[in-house]
C-alpha cells in the first residue's frame, strides 16, 4: 500500500485542497495515546493540508494537573483536538483526529470515537505504565487498534515481546515502531493499523 499522496488528489482553490473525486472510501482514524506522547507531531508529518491545532501555552494553573515528568520542554498542550488528512492511494483517505492525552478532557471521546474506523495508540516506551487508562478507553469504545511505540532518541528500548508483556496486549494486535517526527516512519505506523482493520473487517 503506497502512503504517498494521489497526484489527482492535487486541486488547489485559494490554497484548500480538496480530495479528489476519485476517491471511493473515507475512513476516520483516532490517534491518541497518554499526554505528551506525540500526538500532535504525528499527524503534523503526516497530513497533507495544514493540520488543525488546537494548542495552547501551558500555565503555572496546570503544575499540578499535568504531569511533565520526561518532558520538561514541553510548553504547550492540546486542548481539543488535532485533526489531518491523508490519501493513501487514489480510492482511500484518511481523515486523522488527535486526542488531548489528560484526564479532564476525556469527556471528548465519546465524540470523537464516534464513527471512527479505529485507533493508533501512540506508546513512549519510557512511561508505559500511562498507557493503560488510554487502553481501557479504547475498549469501552469497541475500538480495533495498532500499537505504535514512538522512539524517542532518548528513550530506552525494549523489543516487541516486552511491550506485548508490559501492556498486555493480545496476539494479534500490531505493534509497530515509529518516529513521530519523520514522515515515512509515521505512515508505516498508519498502514499497519489499515491492514490489521481490513483483516478485522474481512
Amino acid at each position: 500500500m503506497d502512503s504517498k499522496p494521489s497526484t489527482s488528489a492535487d486541486p488547489t482553490v485559494n490554497g484548500s485542497i480538496y480530495v479528489s473525486a476519485d476517491v471511493t472510501t473515507a475512513a476516520k482514524i483516532l490517534v491518541v495515546g497518554h499526554f505528551a506522547v506525540g500526538k500532535t507531531t504525528f499527524i503534523g508529518s503526516l497530513s497533507e493540508i495544514a493540520p488543525l491545532r488546537t494548542e495552547e501555552k501551558m500555565t503555572q494553573a496546570s503544575v499540578h494537573v499535568d504531569d511533565l515528568r520526561g518532558v520538561p520542554e514541553k510548553a504547550t498542550t492540546t486542548v481539543a483536538l488535532d485533526f489531518g488528512r491523508l490519501t493513501l492511494s487514489d480510492e482511500l483517505v484518511l481523515y486523522l483526529f488527535g486526542t488531548p492525552g489528560q484526564q479532564r478532557f476525556m469527556q471528548l471521546w465519546e465524540d470523537m470515537a464516534r464513527g471512527a474506523l479505529g485507533a493508533l495508540l501512540l506508546v513512549d516506551p519510557s512511561r508505559l505504565e500511562e498507557t493503560f487508562p488510554v487502553i481501557d478507553l479504547i475498549d469501552e469504545y469497541g475500538l480495533e487498534y495498532a500499537i505504535a511505540v514512538n522512539t524517542f532518541t532518548t528513550a530506552p528500548q525494549f523489543d516487541e515481546a516486552e511491550i506485548r508483556e508490559a501492556l498486555d496486549l493480545l496476539p494479534d494486535t500490531p505493534v509497530v515502531y515509529c518516529d513521530a517526527r519523520d514522515q515515512r516512519s509515521s505512515a508505516q505506523a498508519l498502514i499497519a493499523l489499515v491492514r490489521h482493520l481490513l483483516e478485522r473487517a474481512a
